[in-house]
C-alpha cells in the first residue's frame, strides 16, 4: 500500500509540474488568458485543474511563489560563493537568466493580489539583494544601485527571438555585454560619464504588485 501511495503521489507531482509549466507559458505570453487555456496546453481537463488550483489567481500566486523561491535560492548560493565577488556576481546573474524568474515580474505584476507570505518572501529577496550589492559595490560603476539589477534582468529576459534555446543564448550574450557596462571603468580622462536620470526606486518597483 505504501508503494501504491508513493506512486500516486509521484504521478500527482508530475501532473502538477505539467500544469505549472503550462501556466507559466500561457500567462507569461498573455496574463489575460483564461485558465482553460492552461488546461488545454497541459492536456488535462478543466475539472482536474480546478481540483488542484481553485482559481486563476491561486495559480498565478503559485507561479510567483515558486519564482521567488528560486530567486532566493540563487541569491543564497551567490552569497555562499567564495570566488572573487565580481565572478560570483556574474555567475549569479547568468543563473537568474536561466531560471527566468524576471519574466514573471514583467508579465504578472499587478494581475493578482499577493498574500502576506509572498510579501514576506519578497522582503527576504530584497535583503539578499542588498547583501549581494554590498559585496559587489566596489566593482560597479558609479551610480548603479541595487534596484537597477532587477530592471536590467527584465530587459534581458524580454528577448524572445527564435526558439527557447536561441532566446536563452541571446539573453546570455547580452547579459555578458551588460556586465561589461556595469563594471567600474578603469582610469580615463574625465572619469565615467554620469548615468542619465535617477535609478528606479523601491516604491516604483513594488507598486506594480499592488492591485
Amino acid at each position: 500500500m505504501t508503494r501504491a501511495l508513493s506512486g500516486r503521489q509521484a504521478q500527482a507531482a508530475r501532473n502538477d509540474e505539467v500544469i505549472l509549466a503550462a501556466a507559466r507559458a500561457v500567462f507569461v505570453a498573455d496574463p489575460g488568458a483564461p485558465i482553460s487555456a492552461v488546461a488545454e496546453r497541459a492536456g488535462v481537463g478543466i475539472s482536474a485543474l480546478y481540483r488542484r488550483y481553485a482559481s486563476k489567481e491561486e495559480l498565478l500566486r503559485k507561479l510567483c511563489s515558486d519564482g521567488l523561491a528560486r530567486y532566493i535560492e540563487e541569491s543564497e548560493k551567490a552569497l555562499a560563493d567564495d570566488r572573487e565577488p565580481w565572478v560570483a556576481f556574474g555567475a549569479f546573474l547568468h543563473a537568474l537568466v536561466d531560471a527566468d524568474t524576471n519574466s514573471l515580474t514583467q508579465r504578472l505584476a499587478g494581475t493578482f493580489t499577493p498574500t502576506p507570505d509572498l510579501w514576506q518572501d519578497a522582503a527576504r529577496a530584497a535583503e539578499l539583494n542588498q547583501a549581494i550589492y554590498a559585496r559587489t559595490k566596489e566593482y560597479l560603476r558609479p551610480g548603479i544601485v541595487v534596484e537597477d539589477f532587477g530592471v536590467i534582468l527584465e530587459q534581458i529576459t524580454s528577448i524572445k527571438l527564435g526558439d527557447e534555446a536561441r532566446a536563452n543564448q541571446l539573453r546570455h550574450r547580452y547579459l555578458t555585454l551588460m556586465l561589461e557596462a556595469m563594471h567600474r571603468p578603469g582610469e580615463q580622462p574625465g572619469g565615467a560619464p554620469e548615468l542619465p536620470g535617477p535609478p528606479p526606486t523601491n516604491d516604483e518597483l513594488t507598486d506594480r504588485w499592488r492591485v
